[in-house]
């Protein structure tokens, strides 16, 4: 990899370290520590949510007009300057605006870095997104490690930790990425795409539609572990410890396995689309398990296979939305996936919740199953817009390869 591409992965770590220290206990501290109701709390989440939805968007605009490196630093600024605040106010209603402050900042972030990661390593293919992806995921593993440290000295200790890790990252943005920034402006790359179209003629747009479709599928389902399975483990008798050590093994999996995937994927499955919809079907494994589970045991097993099938699907997504996109609309792109991601799991646990509400857990599985379906039948239909566009099959195949 480049060295260059090396300093992002450091500062996706550092980011997703530092936001590790609050969303594990923003319920409890809104509800324990503000003395308000778990439905208050919600209302909070989301709109933390929807504010990176729309940060996300914003941010990869600002990507595509003034370059990564400005684009991040607006959106370290915002997000530091809402952490500082959160230390020394601590009331309901200040609490919900600088959480939407935080959740528009990092919201910024998130589509400049990736975007970024392609532009620095083009010819790297899947590479980059793999590499930020395991990032994240070292960044949740420490953060989440360190939080209960933190935790123990006062609880709202974390707040002064998120900010102290925020203006580092400001700072290591600032002096690192001051060139790497404005090179890429000018190295995106480009493909067979003209850059401006109408929406009806835009068929790169409508192959991004219909791979947001079944990648927010992926998301409304994943995001049920973290809330409406956490609740039904509890309910069976499984204890909050051994439901936390499950993302622990999560976590491990997605940094020390990630060898093992790669060369699964390298030798038995050849293009982005593979890879897409072998991932979707490990899903439905590890939900089909679930359905059936009673007992940790069997959480885990599901677990371990949820692991294995996100390593195949959220790397892809950005990698395949980045070769999608032509030049100078990179930003834009990985802005309207991470959006969809977002917008997942700002939606998933609460239509999950309806459906465990007036049915049960075993209804909802039954249905993210039955959506897993339509997820994969839009995979094999996503590059079907491309064709209408692409003058050859060598370069259909280096779109979705």
């Amino acid at each position: 990899m480049p060295k260059s591409l090396w300093f992002l992965i450091v500062a996706m770590a550092v980011n997703i370290t530092g936001a590790s220290f609050l969303w594990p206990l923003n319920a409890i501290i809104i509800h324990q520590e503000l003395g308000r109701s778990l439905t208050a709390a919600g209302f909070v989440l989301m709109l933390n949510a929807g504010a990176g939805v729309v940060g996300s968007i914003i941010g990869g605009r600002l990507f595509d007009k003034i370059g990564a490196y400005k684009t991040m630093v607006f959106g370290l600024v915002v997000t530091t300057v809402s952490a500082v605040i959160l230390i020394f106010y601590h009331s309901y209603y200040f609490y919900m605006v600088l959480l939407i402050g935080l959740g528009f900042g990092t919201g910024v972030i998130f589509p400049a870095m990736y975007a970024l990661a392609g532009s620095l390593w083009p010819e790297g293919g899947r590479k980059p997104f793999n590499a930020m992806y395991i990032a994240q995921n070292v960044g949740v593993a420490v953060g989440t490690a360190l939080v209960g440290v933190v935790a123990t000295i006062q609880l709202t200790a974390v707040f002064a930790a998120n900010a102290i890790m925020y203006a580092f990252l400001t700072l290591f943005v600032m002096v690192c990425f001051r060139t790497i920034g404005g090179k890429s402006v000018e190295a995106n790359t480009s493909n067979v795409f003209e850059q401006k179209t109408p929406i009806r003629n835009n068929y790169r747009i409508h192959s991004l539609a219909l791979l947001s479709i079944a990648f927010f599928i992926c998301w409304v389902a994943y995001t049920q572990w973290q809330a409406n399975v956490s609740v039904h483990t509890q309910s069976l008798g499984i204890s909050l410890q051994q439901y936390s050590f499950l993302w622990t093994i999560n976590g491990l999996m997605i940094v020390f396995a990630q060898p093992l995937v790669s060369w699964l994927i390298r030798k038995w499955v050849h293009t982005l689309k593979q890879q897409m919809i072998v991932g979707v079907l490990i899903f439905m494994v590890s939900y089909a398990i679930l359905l059936q589970a009673s007992v940790f045991s069997m959480f885990l097993v599901a677990m371990i296979v949820l692991t294995i099938g996100e390593m195949f699907v959220w790397p892809a997504v950005p990698t395949i939305a980045s070769k999608l996109a032509p030049k100078n609309k990179e930003g834009y792109y990985q802005g309207i996936i991470n959006s969809v991601a977002t917008g997942g799991r700002m939606i998933g646990p609460l239509l999950g919740g309806l459906m465990v509400d007036f049915f049960s857990i075993s209804m909802l599985i039954i249905v993210l199953l039955a959506l897993f379906v339509v997820a994969i039948a839009i995979l094999f239909i996503y590059d079907v817009p491309l064709k209408r566009i692409v003058t050859n099959k060598k370069q259909e195949a280096e779109i979705i390869s």
